[in-house]
């Protein structure tokens, strides 16, 4: 199946300056089997070694000098390096830490050869205090879930996905097409991006009992992963918790919602690991005053996104039923998983070399509460996203972040056809603000970046002359 990143992986092999490359995500994301692809359309040779599955193959790299380590791995594989054309793959590095440091002296000594590594629990032995990080000589890639987009791909809709992918604010979208995309968002809803599931629902045409059925293999997977490589961790503690995220996710988490009987300080360290794991990530409050956004988070606020928005369903209990093609749809649990969707594609939308983060605002003053789904940057201005379920929805959050933060430019997803509306914004007791309002729906998702940079003049715009 066709992955964007594999476009990243093409203009990594070509530099003159390449370092190894380590993919991080989280398991069953589709890691090696990018690798796997990108091995066969571009190289001769492809090397793999599993240290999950052969930790002893570890000893091939002992020795000091880099040389030998390459001519022990070509006795091992019963195959010649060539650098150039061979590429070198180390899956599931973290069960090998002592590898991953070495990697320096590829890339100082035999800087020619291509090598990839992948660690489905890295984040685990990057945190390990004797682990020392060949700084400087390795470069990141992180992979999350297939996008819509490359869903439509995998399904065969290579048309609705090159349709998404051109689409400008000034055409119209017809209304069949608008409803063929939003069938598929729903489909996407149930299924989800991991590979496994996403090929599962291609081969038995969409049986989603097949789909439940892998979707549940990877979950026990992960909870398998709990107890395996952390030494001290309260199993039936840590599991307890996962179960317990679907039903925060939209959000600010308490941790007595997720375990009333625990200390808070327990299940925050809980929540860690299930973030280095990347089963979830953490959206901290930001205040949203400029860029970075991270310069200004607190992080007693944050709310939860899932790995996966099928994931997410299938803990749920979500089925066909409750997505019928003409129901709002995106109202089923509070409209949770239309926002675990945007999140989760907001969260990969930056560069694949960047570590994925997410923000979004929350206000708590007395009497006067607020919060805006997401926030994103663009054009060096801070742009606040609200997901609304169903075509309709107040917009009260948004107008108060608007107003005090005086921001041209706001976002709205919901399942209605894209508008851009000149408004202002209607708070009690203070001056209406001029903003530029852009209404997209969900399935447009992955081009909102594209699509902002082109609108022109913001404040232009906001008086109509843009």
């Amino acid at each position: 199946m066709k992955r964007y990143a594999l476009e990243m992986l093409r203009k990594w092999k070509n530099e003159p300056n390449r370092k190894p490359l380590v993919i991080r995500g989280a398991r069953q994301v589709g890691k090696t089997e990018l690798v796997r692809i990108f091995a066969k359309e571009e190289f001769d040779t492809l090397i793999e070694i599993n240290f999950d599955e052969h930790p002893g193959k570890a000893s091939l790299f002992a020795d000091e000098d880099i040389l030998s380590v390459i001519r022990y791995i070509e006795i091992d594989s019963n195959m010649k390096i060539s650098p150039g054309t061979t590429l070198l793959f180390l899956d599931e590095i973290q069960a090998a830490p002592s590898v991953l440091s070495r990697l320096r002296y590829f890339y100082e000594r035999i800087p020619q050869l291509h090598v990839i590594c992948a660690g489905s629990l890295l984040d685990f032995a990057l945190s390990e205090p004797t682990f020392s990080m060949p700084v400087g000589r390795i470069e990141f890639l992180y992979l999350g879930p297939m996008t819509f987009g490359e869903f439509l791909l995998a399904r065969g809709q290579g048309e609705l996905e090159d349709y998404l992918e051109s689409y400008s604010l000034t055409r119209t979208i017809p209304e069949a097409i608008h409803a063929k995309l939003r069938s598929s968002l729903r489909d996407y809803f149930l299924t989800g991006g991991l590979p496994g599931v996403v090929k599962a629902s291609v081969q038995s045409n969409c049986d989603l009992e097949d789909v439940a059925r892998e979707q549940h293999s990877i979950l026990q997977t992960y909870y398998a992963d709990f107890g395996k490589y952390k030494q001290k961790v309260n199993v039936p503690f840590l599991q307890g918790i996962f179960r317990n995220i679907p039903a925060q996710v939209g959000k600010t988490v308490k941790y007595t919602s997720l375990n009333s009987q625990a200390r808070a300080a327990q299940v925050k360290e809980n929540l860690e690991l299930l973030e280095k794991a990347r089963l979830i990530y953490r959206v901290f409050h930001s205040d949203g005053n400029g860029i970075p956004l991270g310069a200004e988070i607190n992080p007693s606020y944050f709310k939860l996104i899932f790995l996966d928005t099928g994931l997410l369903s299938a803990f749920l209990g979500l089925r066909l039923t409750d997505f019928l093609p003409n129901a709002e749809y995106t109202l089923i649990h509070s409209g949770a998983v239309a926002e675990q969707f945007v999140g989760q594609h907001l969260l990969y939308s930056a560069e694949p070399w960047a570590e994925p983060s997410l923000y979004y605002w929350n206000r708590q003053s007395p009497g006067s509460t607020a919060e805006v789904d997401y926030l994103m940057q663009c054009r060096g201005q801070v742009i606040p996203i609200e997901v609304k379920a169903g075509s309709r929805g107040r917009l009260r959050s948004l107008h108060m972040f608007v107003q005090e933060k005086q921001v041209p430019l706001a976002v709205r997803f919901n399942t209605d056809l894209p508008s851009i509306h000149s408004t202002h914004t209607a708070i009690a007791g203070k001056e209406a603000r001029p903003f530029v309002l852009l209404s997209l729906p969900l399935y447009l998702v992955e081009q909102t970046q594209r699509l902002v940079e082109g609108m022109g003049d913001w404040t232009g715009l906001q008086d109509g002359t843009g």
